[in-house]
């Protein structure tokens, strides 16, 4: 299939081939929602914890004697049921959320979600990327150019491979990130809305469609 060829200018240079296999899959909502639903949940930091009895600070000593107090018996002032005391099954840091997806699963639904790009008019690719140096106003001013291409909203540039002069001028840049083609994933293609794909990336991702 064939798509317009655009430079970092924003401008049609030409045509190119796009594989089918890569870019004309059709749209399959279950796989997509199955994987990017694991792949959220593998990216999930666990951050509420609450401490148990055995964690809360103090308690070692038995706060009165067993009997003869006329009070009721007690072994610690950090039990669940004193003021101050421990949680009972209260949140741990231990939870774990991963889920397991295969890999050919994850490597479907990232082609799926290409070609539902593609289909959209929301992937555009350019022919290369050439940075002077490391600024964000240098990317900044690649990413005004292509909103003759694509209207606002974010942008996630497909790199074949790893260029730290792109990523240290994107990651500043709001609504703005970049990836290499090896790494790309569909939970990282739905999160954005427009995709530009450098010329070089279609084989990295020709060989892992394959």
């Amino acid at each position: 299939m064939e798509t317009v060829l655009y430079n970092q200018k924003g401008e049609e240079v030409g045509k190119i081939d796009l594989p089918e296999e890569v870019f004309g899959l059709p749209l399959n909502k279950d796989l997509l929602h199955q994987v990017a639903i694991s792949q959220m949940a593998n990216k999930r930091q666990v951050i509420a914890h609450a401490k148990a009895r055995s964690e809360v600070r103090g308690g070692g000593k038995k706060p009165w004697r067993q009997k003869g107090t006329g009070r009721a018996r007690h072994g610690s002032i950090r039990s669940p049921i004193w003021k101050g005391g421990g949680v009972t099954f209260g949140p741990t840091k231990e939870k774990s959320y991963k889920k397991k997806i295969n890999v050919k699963m994850a490597r479907k639904a990232m082609l799926v979600a290409l070609s539902s790009k593609r289909r959209d008019g929301q992937l555009a690719v350019i022919d290369g990327l050439n940075l002077e140096v490391a600024k964000t106003k240098e990317i900044a001013a690649i990413r005004k150019n292509l909103n003759k291409v694509f209207s606002r909203g974010s942008l996630l540039m497909i790199l074949p491979a790893n260029d730290s002069k792109a990523t240290l001028s994107a990651r500043n840049l709001p609504n703005f990130d970049t990836i290499e083609a090896r790494n790309l994933n569909a939970l990282e293609i739905l999160s954005h809305k427009y995709l530009v794909l450098l010329k070089d990336s279609i084989d990295v991702l020709t060989k892992l469609g394959k």
